[in-house]
């Protein structure tokens, strides 16, 4: 065999190969037996402090150079004389052709550079006694490690680094420099090499030339049966390099997906190769999840279908970041506001993702990293690839310059799976001046916190008031009922504490220690994190406390906050919300949860009075049935009606009002719509109408709602003007009222609930009717409602014709009705009719139907 000098771990250990045939000849390692010489210079592992540099044993340097001086390049045989369990193999070496050569182990033995083992000596064993005499030879001519002296003068005083090494080439420039050939070279190096010439050489072939950096020319070879770099790296010999995939055209994921096919099979270089994710199971590598919080701008917290939150973060990206200290050591230092584009990355992700559901596919787990000088510690990350709607949101954001991409060491696979694609929008983010890399002024926040601030709050207030409802952005949520919020015209932010309600307090600290919480003060705050954190919302601000923060109500899509947290039993109604326009909603709300003890009310016990308890059990229904004229029904099943008492007031008011208008028109265009206000609308018929704004998409698409019939359209503000004092709702209020039906539920099936529509529009809409208010509910009261001639109850004869299911409520002096309304339901249901024609499907898949029971 030829001998080839691969590694000298120890000085008595040797590599040889084979003749090549058909491919690169195997390796194999021999282990001279019998006697051993010292180990050589080791370096410490790198990224392990607590390991350290190994020096040479004495005469272990000069052993490996008699060897390597002796055999590199010749053509030794070898003869096994043991392999052992785990594979390693010991016999002897001799230069030459055949068992007549020199004996190598002998000739170290000879030159004192190896000890022999004499322990278990066999007395068969004819070498082992000549090494013996060699070894006692040696001793008595004092060679190698047996001369005088310890021997500290053969070890090699090695540095691994050089202070100044463009000192070092400057001195030796063009000077001839010993050294030996011991360069490594990587594992399957000579495999790859025979792998390209076996299929190149002296080929007919193309070459496609993608760049020139640095004189280098860089192009892809392409053979009639394939390109070579795929090959290369599908077969395990290459791995991507990203300067340079960055300029490949023939598809930089072709490239990603043979580099992946190799790790997956772990073939070759890869065969130690372990996924960033391979200790996940499925089920957490993919998944989806909504979000609830947007951090900073690289980060999001999502909640699973599990019910449990986790962090992630955007594979591969940088949020923004402030270069050098902050300057301004006086100023309380904010990330979002004070770090340029920060604040825009976060509205970016909150407005996109906020309340969405998103697709979660995990890239690696970055492990927890120890503080450092001058660098924070950070616990274990999550990193991901998030997609919504099939969007790459760390791309979207990188492309809007947003974020930068991290570059990482050529053997870092913890990186996103999509990171070519991350590196092609920052390209393009850079070409086209976006965001971090536009050479424009930066973007500056002056946001003024006036959150404790009593004095600026003092000030503050009477605009807040007068502004009605104002929108803002809840940015944190201290408790069930304390927050902080954004306001972005006012650009402020401020303490908000939600009226009409007691909710639990959470614990903290007190200038006597620790307050403990209040049972279901976690809940509360869980439930207002769901519902509105970084959500838009308005707000109405009534009043202040003492230590500035702003007292007063919070809607957000219709919902009112303080009402929410009583419904579910999360909240109690304070004694101030009796002077509000919610009282009687939170105090229904508190009552019904009250009666089904739930949560804060569940050790609840009523107050022995026997007059109020009598009077409870005595309590009848109250019908008072009053005349209304339907004038709209919504797809949400509520429907608004004008009280017919009022009606000649409002057609009184109407026709003065368009006479004013005619005679002196608004100036079109003249009006500017803002969220909130009221105004007049020209409707489709030619006439004006009152109205209120609810969304402003742009000047030609403003959403308005007509306050005297309880109709939506989106109008160009062409067809806007102000309201003329005199028609405003202080001379007459709005005339819409809305309500929804008593005891029925909503289908959440959008065709079982456009039948049910088309059947109330049918036989209401436009019409004189009888309603009565039956109960309250989270935005507006339950009524039923009857024909003014038959005084038949539409409700119930929805429930009749099998289009709805019977809601049950609990309150005594409703059983009646509800017993009514659930024999009808039983009529239905036996007779098949319309929900019921499958028969009763509530057991066991009531959610595909879009009902609950």
């Amino acid at each position: 065999c030829f001998l080839t000098l691969h590694q000298f771990l120890i000085s008595c250990a040797i590599i040889v190969r084979g003749q090549p045939r058909g491919g690169p000849p195997p390796e194999r390692q021999i282990n001279l037996s019998n006697i051993r010489a010292g180990a050589m210079a080791r370096r410490a592992a790198q990224g392990q402090p607590d390991t350290k540099d190994t020096p040479d044993e004495p005469w272990a340097f000069q052993a490996r150079e008699f060897l390597r001086k002796k055999l590199i390049g010749k053509e030794v045989c070898f003869t096994v004389e043991i392999k052992i369990a785990s594979g390693r193999e010991y016999g002897m070496v001799y230069l030459g052709k055949d068992t007549t050569g020199e004996n190598i182990a002998e000739s170290l033995v000879t030159e004192g550079l190896a000890t022999v083992r004499r322990e278990g000596i066999r007395g068969n064993n004819p070498e082992q006694a000549r090494l013996c005499e060699h070894e006692d030879q040696a001793k008595a001519s004092k060679k190698g490690m047996w001369s005088e002296g310890s021997g500290t003068h053969t070890i090699r005083d090695i540095k691994y680094t050089i202070e100044n090494p463009r000192n070092f080439v400057d001195s030796l420039h063009q000077k001839p420099i010993n050294a030996d050939g011991t360069e490594t070279p990587e594992p399957f190096a000579a495999e790859a090499k025979f792998f390209t010439e076996s299929r190149l050489l002296q080929r007919d072939v193309q070459i496609i030339l993608e760049s020139c950096p640095n004189q280098i020319i860089l192009g892809t070879i392409l053979h009639p049966n394939g390109n070579i770099t795929e090959l290369l790296l599908k077969e395990g010999f290459a791995r991507c390099v990203d300067w340079s995939m960055a300029v490949y055209t023939q598809g930089a994921e072709k490239l990603r997906a043979a580099e992946r096919s190799a790790k997956e099979r772990k073939v070759r270089i890869w065969k130690d190769y372990v996924a960033p994710t391979a200790n996940l199971d499925q089920k957490d590598r993919q998944f989806v999840a909504k979000v609830m919080q947007v951090v900073n701008a690289d980060a999001m917290v999502v909640k699973l279908n599990s019910g449990e939150y986790k962090t992630i973060h955007l594979s591969s990206i940088r949020p923004p970041r402030i270069e050098g200290e902050n300057k301004d050591k006086d100023k309380r230092f904010r990330p979002l506001y004070d770090i340029p584009y920060m604040f825009e990355a976060r509205e970016f992700l909150r407005k996109k993702l906020i309340g969405k559901k998103v697709n979660v596919t995990v890239d690696y787990i970055r492990a927890a990293t120890s503080a450092g000088e001058g660098t924070p510690a950070f616990p274990e990350r999550t990193c991901a690839t998030v997609t919504i709607g099939g969007i790459n949101i760390a791309e979207a954001l990188v492309s809007k310059g947003l974020a930068t991409v991290i570059r990482y060491r050529q053997d870092d696979d913890q990186r996103s799976s999509h990171y070519d694609e991350l590196l092609a929008a920052e390209a393009r983010a850079i070409k086209n001046g976006k965001g971090l890399h536009s050479k424009k002024e930066v973007p500056i926040h002056r946001v003024a916190d006036i959150s404790g601030e009593t004095q600026k709050a003092k000030q503050f207030l009477p605009f807040l008031q007068r502004a009605g409802r104002s929108e803002a952005v809840v940015e944190y949520v201290f408790s069930g009922s304390r927050l902080k919020l954004y306001m972005p015209k006012e650009t402020c932010l401020i303490t908000f504490l939600l009226a009409g309600i007691e909710c639990p307090r959470s614990s903290r600290n007190m200038p006597g220690g620790m307050q403990v919480a209040e049972p279901f003060s976690d809940e509360a705050m869980l439930f207002t994190k769901e519902l509105v954190l970084q959500r838009e919302v308005e707000v109405e601000v009534e009043s202040m406390d003492k230590a500035g923060n702003f007292i007063g109500w919070l809607h957000i899509e219709g919902v009112n906050l303080s009402v929410a947290l009583v419904e579910n039993a999360l909240s109690k109604v304070h004694f101030t919300a009796e002077r509000s326009a919610y009282y009687k909603t939170l105090v229904s709300a508190e009552e019904a949860c009250r009666q089904r003890k739930e949560k804060i009310w569940a050790n609840y016990e009523e107050k022995p009075v026997e007059e109020v308890v009598h009077l409870s059990e005595e309590k009848e229904r109250v019908a008072n049935y009053r005349p209304v004229y339907v004038t709209e029904i919504t797809d949400t099943l509520h429907f608004y009606t004008q009280d017919v008492e009022t009606g000649g007031q409002l057609e009184s008011l109407m026709e003065t009002m368009r006479a004013e208008i005619a005679a002196q028109p608004p100036v079109e265009g003249s009006y500017s719509a803002r969220r909130g206000d009221n105004c007049i609308a020209k409707f489709a018929d030619g006439e004006w109408y009152r109205a209120r704004v609810e969304k402003v998409e742009s000047p030609a698409k403003v959403h308005v709602f007509y306050i005297d019939y309880g109709n939506r359209e989106v109008v160009s503000s062409t067809r806007l003007a102000a309201i003329p004092p005199a028609f405003s709702t202080r001379t007459l209020p709005a005339q819409a009222t809305e309500y929804a039906f008593a005891f029925i539920q909503v289908p959440q099936d959008e065709d079982a609930r456009a039948d049910v529509v088309d059947c109330i529009v049918r036989d209401i809409h436009n019409t004189q009717c009888l309603l009565n208010v039956e109960y309250s509910g989270a935005s507006c009261p339950h009524v039923t409602i009857q024909f003014a001639d038959t005084k038949e109850d539409v409700g119930l004869g929805l429930v009749k014709e099998g289009l709805v299911m019977v809601d049950v409520r609990k309150e005594k002096h409703l059983q009646k009705m509800v017993t009514e309304y659930l024999n009808s339901q039983e009529s239905a249901k036996s007779a098949r009719l319309n929900i019921w024609r499958y028969g009763d499907f509530r057991a066991d898949d009531a959610d595909e139907f879009g009902y609950s029971r």
